[in-house]
């Protein structure tokens, strides 16, 4: 994780466009909880971070343009749906988040 991070923020110090920063925060979460419910993984630190970048994400969607958003909103609701297996909350915090975004899940 702690390599992913670094990728994403070398990304934003050396070119930092909000579509690309955006897509790699998406794609981030995508893994990480992809990586999870494969896995069994039940870390509670893992999650924490992984909540976090999800919200960072949204921060950064949130300032692209009207039509760049809809797709990146619909991937990170399918990570919420997947986080939902892991407990701790996860996928309501995921959810939790949508809604301060003003996010209706996607359908």
């Amino acid at each position: 994780m702690s390599k992913a991070k670094k990728a994403i923020s070398d990304y934003k110090n050396a070119i930092g466009l909000p579509l690309g920063l955006a897509e790699l925060m998406v794609f981030y979460c995508e893994r990480a909880s992809g990586f999870s419910d494969d896995v069994g993984l039940q870390d509670e630190g893992y999650f924490d971070a992984l909540v976090r970048m999800f919200e960072q994400a949204l921060k950064t969607i949130s300032t692209l343009p009207e039509g760049r958003r809809p797709e990146l909103f619909a991937r990170l609701d399918a990570v919420r749906r997947i986080s939902h297996n892991f407990g701790y909350g996860v996928g309501d915090d995921m959810g939790d988040l949508l809604a301060e975004y003003g996010i209706t899940r996607a359908q």
